[in-house]
């Protein structure tokens, strides 16, 4: 029988906290244990503590869960909990995302200073962003504006926009919702011609393949839809090796045993781009995420990709 916490990881943002405290919640509310067997352990990760340059140009997604993943494989944590949208395609060898909870709205917020809309902007204005899908994205929409790199926590990023630095800025709603900030966006941009980016909206955790006692304690909190989902989602994402450097959208849908997959590759510029759709059953998700990034490279031809790196 467990007598000691079982310890949940972290990253210390306001953000990464309340997805922590989402887990244990479940995890309590699905084994009947009380809040003083998990422990919420904080972590500081690299990708947090540099916020002056986009992740690109200093190491990509995984600066913010080396860390974690380290004390995840030396058993000083029992699970790690992440955005899974920051994770990357490639995890440590003896490690997996093994559960994931019931998804949030998938879309993009838009919070504008000058203008409500994205294309309600003047001419020239200045939007922030740290994403280069988003920057993409926006370019394709409107060419005519001025996008710049905004990185930080989510409050950091508002704080800069109401100081003036930008125009507006871009943010996963799903985050703000989970921070109780509903009521910041002034424009919901529509999936289907601002699609996210691959598991955007869904928090994973992490644990060490064959911890039979950590699969058992996840099983009842991972939601199989959106389980599903992102495994389609990611495994587009490792066709494509994607990663911070590469402007990628993607997102699955399940209904009943039915799921069906809308992915976009675009050139930093977003005047390129290059899309699929394709469906199947739910049980091939990471086979259909798999054949829709080699259909979408294949189409996209070698050339596109010479800018990757």
């Amino acid at each position: 029988m467990q007598t000691k916490p079982f310890r949940i990881g972290t990253r210390g943002s306001p953000l990464a906290l309340a997805q922590a405290y989402e887990t244990r919640n479940r995890l309590m509310a699905a084994h009947g244990l009380p809040e003083e067997m998990f422990e919420i352990v904080v972590l500081s990760t690299k990708g947090d503590r540099i916020t002056d340059r986009a992740l690109s140009e200093i190491g990509g997604k995984g600066l913010f869960t080396e860390e974690l993943e380290n004390q995840l494989l030396s058993g000083e944590l029992d699970m790690a909990v992440h955005s899974s949208k920051d994770m990357p395609t490639v995890l440590p060898e003896g490690l997996y995302l093994s559960a994931f909870l019931p998804r949030e709205d998938i879309s993009d917020a838009f919070i504008g200073r000058t203008a409500p809309k994205l294309l309600e902007l003047p001419h020239g204005a200045v939007v922030g962003s740290a994403s280069l899908r988003r920057q993409a994205l926006i370019r394709r929409l409107r060419p005519d504006l001025s996008v710049i790199v905004f990185r930080g926590l989510v409050d950091t990023r508002l704080r800069k926009l109401e100081e003036g630095q930008a125009d507006a800025t871009l943010l996963a709603f799903a985050g703000l919702k989970r921070l109780g900030k509903d009521n910041v966006p002034t424009e919901i941009l529509d999936p289907k011609e601002f699609p996210p980016a691959p598991a955007q909206g869904a928090i994973g955790v992490e644990s060490r393949i064959g911890d039979t006692r950590m699969d058992k304690l996840l099983a009842p909190i991972n939601d199989r839809p959106t389980h599903d989902a992102v495994t389609c989602e990611r495994a587009f994402l490792a066709a494509l090796d994607g990663s911070c450097r590469t402007p990628i959208a993607g997102y699955a849908t399940c209904d009943g045993d039915d799921l069906h997959f809308s992915g976009l590759i675009l050139t930093p510029d977003g005047q390129t781009s290059h899309g699929i759709e394709i469906s199947g059953n739910r049980r091939d998700a990471a086979t259909l995420g798999r054949q829709a990034g080699e259909d979408v490279r294949a189409k996209a031809g070698s050339n596109f990709f010479e800018g990757w790196s």
